[in-house]
């Protein structure tokens, strides 16, 4: 690379000379010309090796190379100027020389590198067992993840061409690699150049976009994979790794949640915070996300232990289950949750204890009455008694017009937590969601495992729907919610638009690659067809968030829960036996 700098000096004094002057100077002149491009030769070295331009700190081509070569030609230019002016007079120095001699060198030294970079990409060859493979999208993305590709000999793809939907791009050609149409192309130029993979690289692509692409190319028999967007990537700095197959959350993907931090840390860190739960899927995500925060102490209670010691090892590198902060015992034992809150006196309380399925909560009113309803009333009497300055009861939308066990006990959870927050220190609020993905015995993991065994694949219905959420999603819009929510309120989660479970196992089973068949079950008892966000008494705003709604629950007495059980007696003495009658 010296050499080819010293040649471009050379060449371009050389070029410089011959059209502006026509080689006809005096030898005083000549004799300047040579002492020129000598000290130009030898002020480049210098130059370039104080920059590192020859040591390797740039690669050859890079963009951070050329402003380091830029700005190596400046220092050159401006010495050699001033240097031959002094040494040899203004007679005996082509003044021109100095303005028109570097910018040519700059630009041969650029030119020769360029060349270098786009020679030494087209002369690698991709690995003997690399597969075809085309790339979606002919923009920045698009172009990092093929330079990436051509420069890995040891990548395990071999782009054959480019799709991209823009006409503007039908002929544009990007490191030697031709975009060869448009999305109704697709499969007929995979076919025709025997691609295997399809890979999607567009930074914008809406979830309409993924899923349309995914169906077109999995259909068409080949395997789909998807660059993530480069504001999700660590750095925004493409890497070959970032290319991974097609989750679920893509295709029913919402908005990126914007999230006010500094709200947030105002009231966790430095603070005593407890998670009920806090095994479960949400209870541990929310431990997680809280953590962040930097709490002065991070209660974890469960009944599992087994999950306990799960989030330990999730957030601190260990599962050792021996600090005071990790808490075995059961919400519905006051007596054993008391001395608990007597020792960490928490400051902040996230309340996920709870049980969640539908169907065994209809056979078992009982222990749904026990958990979700008299279980949060222990954790709640604690709370105000023990001044709790922020309580967060977690709910769902099964408890908008309830129907079944589980939607009516997590309606009078809110209702009794709305009591609190009207009569309380502090500020006691729920927040409601639906179902989130890939939380422990959801949806998405029984379909998973129904096509490892074969299927079938059981959905209750064809037309049921159901809003979904991603468990980070739902456990950092809790935190925000907790941050701008007031006394009494629920706030009710923007989960974006319901989608068909019918939906959701087709493309399970379209991406498993496997003929797995669908039965119906029929809706169980007390099951809705579709979920809903709002009672009918319910009129959510928005005024502080635009994906968390506020809306206002009747609130109840501790000693009027029993009145809400239709066949219990009227009066607060009626034994919680009788209770669970309402519910069966």
């Amino acid at each position: 690379m010296i050499l080819w700098d010293c040649g471009s000096w050379l060449a371009a004094t050389a070029m410089i000379v011959g059209t502006r002057y026509e080689f006809y100077l005096t030898d005083p002149q000549w004799t300047s010309i040579y002492l020129y491009g000598a000290a130009a030769c030898a002020l480049q070295v210098v130059s370039g090796t104080a920059l590192k331009l020859y040591r390797g700190r740039y690669r050859v081509g890079a963009f951070d190379e050329a402003i380091g070569l830029a700005a190596s030609t400046l220092w050159v230019a401006i010495l050699l100027g001033l240097g031959m002016l002094v040494v040899r007079g203004f007679d005996a120095f082509p003044r021109g020389l100095a303005l028109l001699v570097p910018p040519m060198a700059l630009l041969f030294m650029a030119a020769g590198r360029w060349l270098y970079r786009a020679w030494n990409v087209r002369a690698r060859h991709s690995s003997p067992d690399a597969e075809n493979a085309l790339i979606y999208g002919a923009g920045d993305a698009g172009y990092q993840l093929l330079r990436l590709i051509k420069v890995d000999s040891s990548s395990p793809y071999r782009v054959v061409g480019l799709i991209d939907d823009d006409k503007r791009k039908r002929n544009l050609t990007l490191l030697g690699v031709p975009v060869l149409g448009g999305r109704k192309k697709l499969v007929k130029i995979a076919h025709d150049n025997d691609v295997t993979t399809v890979i999607l690289a567009i930074s914008s692509a809406s979830t309409e976009m993924v899923r349309d692409i995914a169906d077109l190319v999995e259909q068409g028999g080949m395997r789909f994979l998807l660059l993530p967007p480069v504001a999700q990537i660590l750095g925004g700095r493409v890497k070959l790794s970032d290319v991974r197959e097609i989750d679920i959350a893509d295709i029913l993907g919402r908005r990126q949640v914007e999230t006010d931090i500094e709200s947030i840390a105002d009231y966790l860190t430095g603070k005593r915070v407890l998670v009920t739960g806090a095994g479960g899927s949400i209870g541990s995500e929310l431990a997680r996300q809280v953590h962040k925060f930097g709490p002065s102490e991070l209660i974890l209670l469960d009944r599992d232990e087994s999950a306990l010691h799960g989030v330990q090892l999730s957030i601190y590198g260990k599962g050792l289950l021996d600090t005071p902060d990790m808490v075995l015992a059961d919400i519905r034992d006051r007596e054993a949750l008391r001395p608990i809150f007597e020792r960490h006196r928490p400051e902040v309380v996230f309340h996920a204890a709870a049980l969640k399925h539908l169907p065994m909560l209809e056979q078992y009113p009982e222990e749904g009455w026990k958990t979700n309803v008299l279980g949060t009333l222990n954790v709640l009497e604690l709370a105000a008694e023990y001044g709790v300055r922020q309580f967060v009861n977690i709910s769902t939308d099964k408890a908008a017009n309830p129907t079944s066990v589980l939607g009516k006990t997590k309606r009078i959870a809110e209702q009794l937590t709305a009591w609190h927050g009207r009569r309380c220190e502090g500020t006691y609020l729920s927040v409601r969601f639906g179902n989130v993905l890939g939380s422990r015995g959801s949806m998405l993991h029984t379909f998973r495992q129904q096509i490892n065994m074969g299927g079938p694949i059981t959905v209750t219905h064809p037309e049921i729907t159901r809003y979904f959420m991603t468990i980070p999603e739902a456990s950092e819009l809790v935190i925000q919610a907790a941050a701008i929510g007031r006394d009494a309120e629920v706030l009710v989660l923007d989960m974006g638009e319901p989608v068909k479970i019918l939906d959701v196992a087709k493309r399970l089973i379209t991406h498993s690659g496997k003929d797995i068949e669908i039965v119906f079950t029929g809706l169980r008892p007390n099951e809705k067809m579709h979920e809903e966000l709002f009672s009918v008494d319910e009129d959510g705003t928005r005024p502080f968030h635009p994906l968390i709604s506020h809306v206002t629950v009747s609130p109840v007495a501790p000693d009027q829960i029993y009145h809400l059980a239709p066949h219990a007696a009227a009066d607060s003495s009626t034994p919680p036996e009788r209770a669970f009658d309402g519910f069966r």
